[in-house]
């Protein structure tokens, strides 16, 4: 383990280095729905991520194939999902999920694919973040770590919000936050949050409340959950994968977050109403481009489901978006 660790640490230090940056064009093409069936011989040309959730059972249930069909589709790379802290192997969030992945079959499978496996989101079953729980925290982190080493992956990414309903709820789990990215870093590997809408609310610090003659056009009082993880965690251990289509729904643009912390974002979830651009929603065009411009070290794409379509129908019309687009590098 120790060589492994060594190598991954080294890995990790040249991938802070981040993506050159380049000149995007804008391009609003968007890939028909109609073409897909024609896209399913592209030449990977691209660092394409694609973040495994995005596909739940109909990717597991046949997991040599779908991954085959995910690099056929131009897909680089995968985040995946399902980490069970009890077995140390990967499923689904479904808890009547019984089909679990063992990790080494997991690594197998999409190195034959000539996939990698570069990221993970996963969660402790723990909620509550206190004082009196942190060591239940290391333990996750640790074990994960482990496993998570031998995936070769580079970065472990906490997708959910703890409770917080104070400043000082947001203070304490970033302590956690703080321990669990020296944890990983140890192994070479960084540590992220990654948001939905939930972090754009406002908290304040304890015993304060809200004016209750406050006018429509007051400035608002407390701080977004997402600024107060920024502020008070170490940039040494925790970076941040912005959601853009997330924190659109939490009604901020994603580009002046990415300007404001420009050196704690590393990673984006390129992500739309189904398939990339067909929502008119989300501006990929200038997210890509302030993408290159701070940095990431990649992108994963996500999807949620629709009723009707296969996911594999949206993951590979997506990939066709984003294969043509000019200014995806």
């Amino acid at each position: 383990m120790a060589t492994r660790r060594t190598f991954l640490k080294n890995l990790s230090l040249l991938t802070l280095g981040g993506l050159a940056t380049g000149k995007a064009v804008a391009n609003n093409s968007v890939s028909s729905f109609d073409a897909v069936s024609e896209a399913t011989s592209v030449t990977a040309k691209k660092q394409m991520g694609l973040q495994t959730y995005s596909l739940g059972q109909e990717l597991l249930k046949d997991l040599p194939n779908g991954l085959a069909r995910l690099a056929k589709m131009g897909y680089t790379e995968l985040e995946i999902f399902g980490y069970k802290e009890d077995s140390g192997k990967f499923g689904d969030y479904n808890p009547q999920n019984k089909l679990l992945i063992d990790p080494k079959e997991y690594k197998k499978m999409a190195d034959d694919a000539g996939l990698k496996i570069t990221s993970s989101h996963l969660t402790p079953s723990v909620r509550e973040y206190t004082p009196e729980n942190m060591s239940k925290f290391e333990d996750f982190w640790k074990k994960a770590t482990d496993i998570h080493a031998e995936l070769g992956c580079k970065y472990m990414v906490q997708p959910s919000l703890p409770r917080i309903q104070t400043e000082e709820d947001a203070k304490r789990v970033c302590d956690i936050f703080n321990k669990a990215g020296e944890i990983t870093n140890k192994a070479g590997i960084l540590w992220g949050y990654h948001n939905h809408s939930n972090e754009f609310k406002r908290v304040m610090k304890e015993g304060e409340k809200p004016d209750p003659n406050a006018r429509p056009w007051d400035p608002p009082k407390g701080t977004y959950i997402e600024e107060l993880f920024m502020k008070n965690t170490d940039p040494a251990k925790v970076m941040f994968e912005l959601d853009v289509y997330w924190t659109v729904m939490g009604q901020q643009d994603p580009l002046e977050w990415m300007d404001n912390y420009k050196d704690r974002i590393k990673l984006l979830h390129i992500k739309d109403r189904w398939i990339l651009g067909d929502s008119g929603m989300m501006n990929f065009p200038n997210i890509f481009k302030k993408g290159y411009e701070i940095g990431i070290l990649g992108y994963f794409v996500e999807l949620e489901g629709k009723k009707g379509h296969t996911q594999f129908e949206g993951v590979e019309a997506s990939a066709k978006y984003l294969q043509s687009a000019s200014f995806v590098k």
